[in-house]
């Protein structure tokens, strides 16, 4: 099949703003890695009309995808963890083409994963993981155990994707199966929701109590990356002063919910500031 892509990446590889080209072969008893493609061919140009262009090839009883991807988009999946398979693309893909050790720089920056993007996605993962922690408990707290229990399988995998990029990884499509050896205490939270013959309220209510200790010693690392912005002036932030901020505008609708917890273990303090209205006051924000 290389032999039949080959046109197809050379005619790629010839153009100016292409990086580098990667092959990925569909591994035995998986199609996960391909999205059930035998071959992807992935390309990554610095330039383009738009941030992902795909194609689709059949040659005989085999099927190929071409995916065509802007640097800037990659940067994008790869710092917010929007996109799994492209790790697994460029750990484990053939390198066909490389301009300028592009290719091969990128993956010494996974393999080593450099701390200051470590900082960024250990806030982003945290903010997600409170997120769908307190939706969870409130759902909980509402009797409506079957949200409650999707909220909660998303915290755990949100809680493991954080202690697997502590350790210095990029979380995989497996993130289970990294986490069972580098944390084995949140495996067997998640075995013990999943397997566990309680009632669904039963599970839901021993899992929040373990949760909420394994994120609360989570707090300081999870939160440095926020806490260091706000420290960076002297006073306070508006909500929408800290959404402009181009390393937090990351954190998206995830960033108000995560203040709060914030506020409620005293690491962020509310700055009250007077407005026209009678006894209404803007609500601020400033780092302890």
């Amino acid at each position: 099949m290389e032999d039949i892509l080959r046109p197809i990446y050379q005619e790629r590889a010839s153009l100016k703003s292409t990086l580098g080209i990667l092959l990925i072969e569909k591994r035995k008893n998986t199609s996960a890695n391909t999205d059930t493609f035998d071959y992807i061919l992935f390309v990554i140009v610095d330039e383009a009309e738009e941030p992902v262009f795909l194609k689709h090839y059949t040659y005989k009883d085999q099927k190929a995808a071409l995916h065509i991807v802007q640097e800037k988009q990659l940067k994008e999946w790869l710092l917010l963890g929007t996109n799994r398979k492209v790790v697994d693309w460029l750990q484990n893909g053939k390198v066909l083409y490389d301009r300028n050790e592009y290719l091969y720089n990128l993956k010494t920056e996974l393999r080593e994963f450099p701390f200051y993007g470590r900082k960024i996605k250990i806030g982003i993962e945290f903010a997600k993981l409170i997120r769908r922690y307190v939706d969870g408990k409130a759902f909980f707290e509402d009797g409506h155990y079957l949200d409650a229990y999707n909220h909660v399988v998303h915290s755990l995998h949100h809680l493991a994707r954080l202690e697997v990029i502590e350790q210095g990884f990029y979380p995989e499509v497996t993130v289970w199966n990294q986490v069972k050896y580098i944390e084995p205490e949140i495996f067997k939270l998640y075995e013990e929701l999943v397997n566990s013959e309680e009632t669904i309220e039963k599970r839901l209510e021993l899992l929040f109590l373990a949760s909420e200790f394994l994120i609360y010693s989570r707090t300081n690392t999870g939160s440095q990356h926020l806490v260091e912005i706000m420290k960076e002036r002297q006073g306070y932030w508006s909500i929408s002063e800290l959404m402009e901020h181009p390393e937090l505008a990351h954190y998206a609708v995830d960033l108000s919910v995560l203040l709060e917890y914030l506020i409620d273990k005293a690491i962020v303090e509310v700055v009250e500031t007077e407005t026209k209205g009678y006894e209404v006051y803007h609500r601020n924000y400033q780092a302890r």
